[in-house]
């Protein structure tokens, strides 16, 4: 299967998805903060990168613009816990943001186990057929 890395700030959602990804056959390398994922990201060969918005230091936007300068090709999914706005005009929509900056997908924490697989799996096969970005876009869960 794949080789994901997941850049997560929050202990608790890097060993759950790291278990979920790995019971699904997937190879997965954590950090914890954006400079540490940008590292392993510079240094290892992974099929996609799963990777939190906010986060201390670095956080997922920097991230993703560095991952982008270095790997152009590797797929990311970005991930929050701030609430997706129900008014335009209150708080922007930051995964929206996320994928308009070049984010291939999209998750609201907290997600369920399904959507994470489902939006890894869509990722994965658009990546093989060279596709920009799979069907779909911010997926959430009630």
């Amino acid at each position: 299967m794949a080789r994901i890395l997941v850049v997560d700030d929050d202990a608790a959602v890097q060993v759950t998805v790291r278990l979920l990804l790995e019971r699904a056959g997937h190879s997965v390398v954590t950090a914890d903060d954006g400079r540490k994922g940008l590292a392993l990201c510079q240094t290892g060969d992974f099929d996609l990168l799963f990777l939190d918005i906010f986060m201390p230091g670095m956080d997922g936007f920097e991230t993703m613009r560095m991952v982008r300068q270095h790997r152009p090709q590797i797929p990311i999914i970005v991930t929050s816990g701030r609430p997706i706005s129900s008014e335009a005009d209150t708080a922007p929509d930051f995964l929206t943001m996320a994928t308009k900056l070049g984010a291939i997908s999209s998750l609201q924490k907290p997600f369920r186990p399904a959507d994470l697989l489902a939006a890894v799996t869509d990722c994965l096969e658009a990546a093989e057929r060279g596709s920009p970005r799979p069907a779909g876009g911010v997926a959430s869960s009630p």
